[in-house]
């Protein structure tokens, strides 16, 4: 698979790619697979070419919530950019796929030589913290139907182009939002009874992407941006 399939390291230049092709490994990312455990060593860094990863923050009683995805868009392990080694949140794979994998020590050499890999990672870094800041702000004050549905179209805008069903239950989908299970159970029956959803069996199908972005708040557009922008315009 080429390293164009994941958008940071499409922008690398070629002399860039050749000399670092060594470094990565292609790697499937098997569904519910643990990359990160928080307060654990982070050994190797991931660019996604395809699925989708949660980093899940754990309360002290063992309350998950998702504070940020990852697809083909970005990297996992950013947190080495500010020389901490070891993972704050969990990451876990929630779609399936495949990612190039990195040693820490590798990538930590080529951010000391300041090349464009560094500074495109730099740059993703300052998206990720963006959507930190963006889903905290979302979970505080909107409705658990926009929540819904903010999820639901940023889990589809990593997915392949034109796939409009994803595998979840409401039991996943409530420990990502942090919030009782029969609420989200209460907020997807209203989404399928306006017709913008069905679900059935563990899977969700979208069924008007148009209505449910118009449903959704302020902060999927924002997010959803915030990836075109990183995609559009790489770093000098």
């Amino acid at each position: 698979m080429p390293t164009s399939a994941n958008q940071l390291l499409v922008g690398l230049p070629g002399d860039e790619i050749r000399r670092l092709r060594d470094q990565w490994e292609l790697v499937t990312l098997p569904r519910n697979a643990s990359l990160f455990e928080a307060g654990n060593k982070v050994k190797h860094l991931y660019f996604p070419t395809s699925g989708v990863i949660s980093l899940v923050h754990l309360m002290s009683d063992g309350r998950p919530a998702e504070v940020a995805v990852v697809g083909n868009e970005g990297m996992l392990g950013v947190c080495i950019l500010f020389g901490r080694h070891t993972a704050s949140e969990r990451a876990t794979v929630r779609c399936p796929g495949q990612a190039f994998r990195m040693k820490t020590e590798a990538l930590q050499r080529e951010f000391d030589r300041c090349g464009p890999l560094h500074r495109f990672v730099l740059r993703y870094a300052q998206s990720l913290i963006g959507q930190l800041s963006q889903t905290a702000a979302c979970n505080r004050h909107h409705a658990l139907d926009q929540q819904l549905c903010r999820w639901l179209l940023t889990t589809l805008d990593r997915l392949p182009s034109g796939a409009d069903e994803m595998r979840v239950t409401q039991e996943l989908i409530a420990n990502m939002l942090g919030v009782r299970r029969e609420g989200v159970t209460e907020a997807a029956r209203r989404l399928q009874d306006e017709g913008l959803i069905r679900y059935s069996r563990g899977r969700i199908s979208v069924l008007s992407r148009p209505k449910l972005e118009a449903r959704a708040c302020e902060c999927y557009a924002l997010l959803r941006n915030q990836v075109a922008r990183l995609r559009n315009s790489p770093p000098r």
